[in-house]
């Protein structure tokens, strides 16, 4: 009886996956390294911000052992904006190990796969099967959703050997990325169109009317508002950025100068405050406007002044650096400091 349903939500998930899919472009190469770049870019991602990220980052770097050759820097500057940085970095760690002990090539073994840095079971579960054409499951958020309605599975263990069972030894890439895709555009978390999905007559939780009774996730906690002065300093064309430090959040990445204003200080102390010496030789012109950010459960309000600094032009100290706007596409900038830049370039 499982087989039956199995095999007909096989074929039904299959065929309104031929007819409906997006037209992606890691949907039309079989190259694995394409494809684990996008399957990286996707986590914690939506698809239409990693689009653009990921033509560009395949322009510059399109093969693992070119990956490998790139300098830190300019695997940041690739990913600058895009978030979660550490995905760039577990990227470039990972290229260098399938260069020294795969020859270049991404192992086609599930093991080997899940040994490599920032590479998981769904990762690896979606390389075996679209890349490798290999019989395993990849559940992501999306395919969660899915087969938790679908088999009204609730625990763990059970929901993977669902996926395990239901993944078909034909096609079992093109079915695993129709499961995400029906997960992304039909079976929604709050309103899911049941009209209009193919499998809807054998879904359990529509069935027993538990479509919205999803398990509760735990409140989160409340966001921490902070306001975040920054300073665009200007001298002879260029401005003036920092680089932060190895080890903590952001590793590498430069940003504009500025820090979190703490207590009732006023936003000019709390800004000179951030400058490192510099207060005496900057002046604060004109206010540029106001940027928001979020980071996890802070919200960032970030006002941001154009500033002059007056007297000697070297950096206030190591790790600091003047730099023309017009280079600043080939520096990993933060998100925030990527906003900022926008604010006093565009008209």
């Amino acid at each position: 009886m499982m087989d039956h349903k199995h095999q007909h939500i096989r074929r039904a998930l299959l065929r309104w996956y031929e007819r409906t899919r997006r037209d992606l472009p890691w949907r039309r190469t079989r190259d694995p390294y394409a494809i684990w770049i996008a399957e990286t870019m996707l986590q914690q991602t939506q698809v239409k911000t990693a689009l653009p990220y990921y033509r560009r980052f395949l322009r510059a770097l399109p093969s693992v052992e070119a990956l490998d050759r790139a300098r830190r820097a300019e695997v940041l500057a690739l990913w600058s904006g895009l978030g979660y940085y550490r995905r760039a970095m577990h990227l470039k760690a990972a290229a260098r190990k399938i260069v020294r002990h795969h020859r270049g090539k991404l192992p086609r073994d599930f093991r080997a796969l899940r040994a490599l840095p920032g590479i998981g079971p769904y990762t690896a579960g979606a390389l075996m099967s679209i890349a490798f054409d290999e019989r395993h499951p990849a559940v992501d958020g999306n395919a969660r959703r899915v087969l938790t309605r679908l088999f009204n599975v609730k625990r763990e263990k059970a929901l993977q050997q669902v996926a395990a069972r239901l993944v078909p030894a034909s096609r079992p890439g093109e079915f695993n990325q129709a499961l995400m895709e029906l997960g992304a555009t039909v079976c929604l978390p709050r309103d899911p169109r049941c009209p209009r999905c193919p499998i809807a007559a054998g879904c359990e939780a529509r069935k027993f009317g538990s479509i919205r009774l999803q398990k509760r996730l735990a409140p989160k906690p409340a966001a921490r508002k902070i306001d975040w002065p920054l300073a665009v300093i200007r001298k002879n064309g260029k401005i003036l950025l920092r680089r932060r430090p190895d080890g903590g959040l952001l590793p590498g990445l430069w940003e504009i100068p500025g820090g979190e204003r703490i207590n009732r200080e006023s936003v000019r102390t709390a800004l000179l405050r951030h400058l490192n010496g510099l207060s005496q030789r900057v002046k604060l012109e004109s206010a540029m406007g106001v940027i928001r950010h979020n980071i996890t459960n802070r919200r960032i309000r970030a006002p941001v002044y154009l500033c002059v600094c007056a007297g000697k032009t070297s950096p206030p100290a190591p790790g600091w650096r003047w730099l023309p706007l017009s280079s600043l596409s080939r520096h990993p900038l933060s998100s925030l400091s990527l906003k900022a830049v926008r604010l006093i370039t565009e008209p």
